[in-house]
């Protein structure tokens, strides 16, 4: 029998097995290799991490990740965990997943030496960065992230951020006028008024675009009426919140054309069209010698020269695009988000509220750059407390690229009775960092820790010990910390300074039912204060004029 009839007989039989393959069949051959795959990987992590205690999985599909979801203080559920189990704990995860926290101060420094080569983000962050911003700094990794990063520093430097604060006080200004013609309009001194983020928008626009979107003047556009949207859409049904938890398995998921999702492809879908309008604007008047120079230190200034094909930290189109909608949404978010905290901690603080108007009355001028940052301690104790307690980021997850020891400050308890001063972690381990967790732990920071209480800045001996451990900006990690620290600090606290120092200055901040004033969490993009009762997350205050 030659060769030539054996090969004839097993293409004829390879073709009747090919023709008798249906649809199912190949989906079930996939999902099989998908779940050896995963059996073969958990195993191996298994095998290979230290097996930690930690609180029983209560529910079979997502453990504790839809308890941690919904609750209003998971910084506290991860505080309770932390005294019962130790520094390092396990907490069970979606569909048998289990993720490993961190709260031991030398683990933390050790942890952000290595993020971005050890430790990176989870396969489900960077497909819904992806898909919903693009390949830009928070998607990025690795040498593409030192990339970029070093490309976009120059525009968040302290003398950029110099140039800048003349807009933040514009913007403040714009949103003093447009309080006191609410005031006016009212019936009487009081008037209730409801945070908006608007100036936000117009602060982020000008200070890092050079564009005014007006919406503190009430011009409509697109961006303010979808982020307005993102805003009032924080109620979530449990089929949502469901789906929403098992894409951080199958991130596929995330074209499921639920409410969020299809809120969230049109939020992309314009801020790709306003980023494109002002990126082609501020080229062309780059070309036309109007700028003439004067914006290479702005955001869209040094994205433009980024661009350039000679530039060293080379920028793509499609990566400049990017950057612009990255800063949008977090330009605009996060500052907001602390703003409201900390006008809403003012209001429950009337003592606290009247010893900064004090200060700033005190020193009589608008504050310079220079001014913010050495004169005003009492408004910088303000800022740094309101970051303290109130993270506007309050979780931070990655995964494990390699197999690594985690050192300890202090020994831990693993499920076998062991006591470890480090732990093992395998290549594909979740590690999970709650900001709200160590910012508040009573453990780092005292027995007040849960306080808003600012003097605690100022007082010698005013941060434990332990809190001074933890190595990141200021011994937070509101901002994280490490390779991937938050490149627009700087620039947030300038913007948050201008416009604390102008409405505090001129303005008398009330809750609008009392002391007792009930705040849960709504959810925006972020998780962000609102009043009990509301909708969306509005946050109404009594707000009347400081008369002196």
């Amino acid at each position: 029998m030659d060769s030539s009839f054996l090969l004839t007989i097993l293409c004829d039989r390879l073709l009747r097995v090919t023709r008798s393959v249906t649809l199912p069949d190949v989906v079930a051959a996939i999902v099989a290799v998908w779940a050896l795959r995963g059996a073969f990987r958990s195993a191996r992590r298994s095998f290979k991490t230290t097996k930690l205690r930690g609180p029983p999985r209560t529910d079979l599909v997502f453990g504790a990740a839809k308890q941690i979801f919904e609750s209003s203080d998971a910084g506290a559920i991860y505080e309770a965990w932390a005294k019962e189990y130790g520094v390092v704990y396990e907490v069970p995860t979606t569909l048998g997943g289990k993720k490993i926290m961190l709260t031991d101060p030398k683990a933390l420094t050790h942890y952000y030496a290595r993020e971005t080569r050890t430790y990176v983000q989870t396969e489900f962050a960077r497909f819904f960065l992806q898909h919903h911003f693009g390949r830009g700094i928070l998607w990025s990794q690795g040498e593409d992230h030192k990339r970029q990063r070093k490309s976009l520093t120059p525009a968040f430097s302290q003398a950029a951020i110099r140039n800048l604060t003349p807009i933040f006080y514009s913007s403040a200004h714009k949103t003093k006028s447009a309080w006191e013609a609410m005031i006016d309009a009212g019936d009487g001194d009081v008037t209730i008024i409801e945070l908006t983020d608007r100036f936000r928008l117009d602060s982020v626009g000008l200070a890092g675009f050079s564009h005014d979107f007006g919406s503190l003047v009430g011009k409509p556009t697109s961006i303010t009426e979808i982020f307005d949207t993102v805003g009032s859409s924080s109620k979530q049904s449990a089929v949502n919140v469901g789906l929403l938890l098992l894409s951080q398995v199958f991130p596929l998921l995330e074209y499921v054309p639920t409410p969020r999702t299809k809120l969230l492809c049109e939020m992309q879908r314009i801020m790709e069209d306003i980023s494109k309008d002002l990126l082609t604007r501020t080229k062309r008047e780059k070309e036309e010698g109007v700028l003439d120079g004067k914006e290479d230190k702005s955001i869209i200034g040094v994205l433009v020269k980024a661009n350039d094909a000679d530039s060293p930290n080379h920028l793509t189109h499609e990566e400049v695009l990017a950057q612009m909608k990255v800063l949008l949404v977090a330009g605009y978010e996060t500052t907001s988000v602390t703003m409201t905290w900390a006008l809403l901690e003012l209001a429950w603080n009337p003592n606290i509220q009247s010893k900064l108007r004090r200060e700033l009355l005190a020193f009589g001028e608008e504050p310079t750059y220079g001014q913010q940052q050495h004169s005003l301690p009492y408004l910088d104790a303000v800022l740094h407390e309101t970051l303290r307690v109130h993270p506007a980021v309050t979780e931070f997850d990655r995964v494990a690229a390699e197999d690594d020891i985690i050192p300890l400050s202090e020994p831990v308890v693993t499920q076998s009775g062991e006591v470890v001063n480090s732990i093992s972690v395998a290549r594909g381990t979740q590690i999970g960092i709650s900001a709200s967790c160590i910012n508040r732990s009573t453990e780092t920071w005292g027995a007040d820790a849960k306080v808003f209480r600012p003097e605690r800045w100022l007082e010698e001996g005013g941060i434990p010990r332990k809190a001074q451990d933890i190595q990141a900006y200021r011994h937070l990690l509101t901002f994280a910390d490490g390779p991937r620290t938050c490149l627009g600090k700087g620039f947030a606290m300038a913007e948050f300074k201008a416009v604390m120092s102008v409405l505090v200055k001129n303005f008398v901040f009330e809750t609008r039912d009392g002391p007792n004033t009930r705040v849960e969490l709504g959810r925006g993009m972020l998780p962000r204060p609102r009043i009990v009762g509301e909708e969306g997350t509005n946050v109404p205050l009594r707000v009347r004029r400081y008369e002196g």
